[in-house]
């Protein structure tokens, strides 16, 4: 019986597959606040990324994670953010407003040219050039705070509707988290090598 579920439940594996892309563009958050500001490369160590707001191996939880008490040390999946620009401009629409920048949400990388980039899957690796490596952890859920940020910059007429509007529409559009795997170098224009992993419904 254990045989014949094995079977049935191998007849609906995705298999593996690769992708490529571009890198359109790299950020960094050198300050306190969790905006970004374009930079020509992106210095990546096991920590993350040299000098961001984000790196550590470990970090503290938040609403993301309610089954932990606020502010408990936990590892640090969340090193780099990554967005799609596709995805952007779709997000953009949604709200009324001309564009949705990756600073204003915190990204650190622009990956153009990937289908539904927001929708990869656990463990997709990214390569590039140097060797460095990225490990994707999960979907990065809209947050009200992206949201606010977003509305002060596109000088939305009411900002609290921008702050409440930004969650809803850019559900599954809002890029992903992921840690370094592998150190190196990530520069702007470079290719991207993804590889997705066998997928299947659990």
């Amino acid at each position: 019986m254990q045989h014949v579920l094995f079977e049935d439940a191998a007849r609906k594996i995705i298999p593996a597959r690769k992708l490529e892309g571009t890198v359109a563009g790299v950020y960094r958050a050198g300050g306190a606040h969790f905006e970004t500001e374009a930079v020509d490369e992106l210095v990546l160590g096991f920590e993350g990324i040299a000098g961001d707001l984000h790196a550590g191996w470990t970090r503290r939880s938040g609403s993301r994670e309610p089954w932990y008490k606020r502010g408990t040390e936990m590892r640090n999946e969340r090193q780099l953010t990554l967005v799609a620009p596709s995805e952007l401009a779709l997000v953009a629409s949604a709200m009324a407003i001309r564009s949705v920048e990756p600073e204003w949400l915190g990204a650190n990388l622009s990956l153009d040219g990937i289908p539904h980039l927001s929708m990869l899957p656990s463990g997709t690796l990214i390569f590039f050039e140097s060797g460095a490596t990225l490990k994707v952890d999960a979907q990065n859920g809209p947050c009200r705070d992206a949201g606010r940020q977003i509305a002060l910059r596109a000088r939305i007429d009411d900002p609290q509707k921008g702050e409440l509007l930004f969650p809803r529409v850019a559900k599954r559009l809002r890029g992903l988290v992921a840690w370094v795997e592998r150190p190196g170098t990530i520069r702007r224009g470079e290719t991207a090598k993804l590889r997705i992993p066998e997928q299947w419904i659990y």
